[in-house]
């Protein structure tokens, strides 16, 4: 009898701590789920607060160069626009960065409402691609690319060429929706749009209209070189030189430059001193979440005119 009762006096001892064991690991998991359920919570917060403060950051900073370049007659880097804005204070922090786009080549006017090629653009591209050592058909299936037709140039390819890959897709007959677009272009690597990006936009300055001029006060010194086959290298960098230390306020004073008073003159319609696209960049951050927000907008004299809206 005795035996009997010790060994149930050990069985409920042991039941005992597998009970108490079970409901400290139950204790515990739900002061860990409260934990992380707060966490969630406050870093879902954060989150929220920083999505709207990059998001007032893009659309401040819309509004602050229609303010500024409203009686402007050009736009260069020396531009306070230019210099990145920081904000910051107990709640976080905001990084606002504005780039102009009119500076770059608009490589979605490469062909022409009647699909023919439109010929500056098409020679800024070949210079440029010469330039940065691109293979030369890149230009000719970018064409393909964007025109409505299915008829391949030479050193292009249409839909039966894409039609055959694996997976198949088809070209979209239409203006590229993003650089990164380019990437599905035959010719093109995963890494050529990133390497083009300082130099291409695929907007247009001008609503409407088909060809974009080039500032010559923000183009980057590959894209004034590949203006015209006459500026060479020493001749780009002396008009980058000169803008720095006055920017160009009419066209007209690129002959400041030695060597360009008849090439200035063959630009004249192609060339501007003044941008109407920008990429606006405002990054967010409150506490240990952050947001990203990029835009694109376009300057017409009323409010500014949103090309394009991305938030990460």
């Amino acid at each position: 009898m005795n035996g009997k009762l010790k060994n149930e006096s050990g069985f409920a001892l042991i039941l005992t701590l597998i009970v108490t064991a079970l409901m400290v690991a139950v204790v515990v998991e739900m002061i860990h789920q409260v934990y992380v359920d707060t966490s969630l919570s406050r870093n879902f917060r954060d989150g929220q607060q920083a999505s709207i403060l990059a998001e007032s950051g893009a659309t401040g900073g819309a509004k602050l160069l229609q303010m500024m370049l409203a009686d402007r007659s050009y736009t260069a880097l020396s531009d306070r626009w230019a210099t990145p804005l920081r904000l910051e204070d107990e709640a976080g922090s905001l990084l606002i960065t504005v780039s102009e786009e009119s500076g770059k080549i608009n490589i979605n006017g490469l062909v022409q409402p009647n699909g023919e090629y439109e010929p500056f653009t098409l020679a800024l591209l070949q210079r440029l691609g010469t330039r940065l050592k691109l293979p030369a058909d890149l230009w000719s299936a970018v064409a393909d690319w964007i025109d409505s037709n299915d008829m391949p140039r030479s050193g292009g390819v249409e839909s039966a060429y894409y039609r055959a890959l694996k997976p198949p897709y088809s070209p979209r007959n239409g203006k590229l929706m993003t650089l990164i677009e380019l990437s599905l272009v035959k010719g093109f690597t995963p890494e050529m749009p990133g390497t083009l990006q300082p130099y291409l936009t695929i907007f247009s300055d001008q609503a409407g209209s088909p060809q974009s001029t080039v500032n010559i006060n923000t183009a980057p010194l590959e894209v004034l070189a590949a203006l015209d086959d006459r500026i060479d290298s020493r001749m780009a960098e002396r008009i980058v030189e000169e803008r720095r230390l006055l920017p160009f306020k009419s066209t007209g004073e690129l002959t400041r430059i030695p060597g360009m008073d008849t090439i200035a003159t063959g630009l004249v319609g192609k060339i501007s001193v003044k941008g109407n696209l920008f990429r606006i960049v405002s990054v967010a951050k409150v506490k240990d979440s952050g947001r990203t927000v990029e835009a694109v907008v376009r300057l017409t004299g009323g409010p500014p005119e949103l090309l394009s809206w991305q938030e990460y």
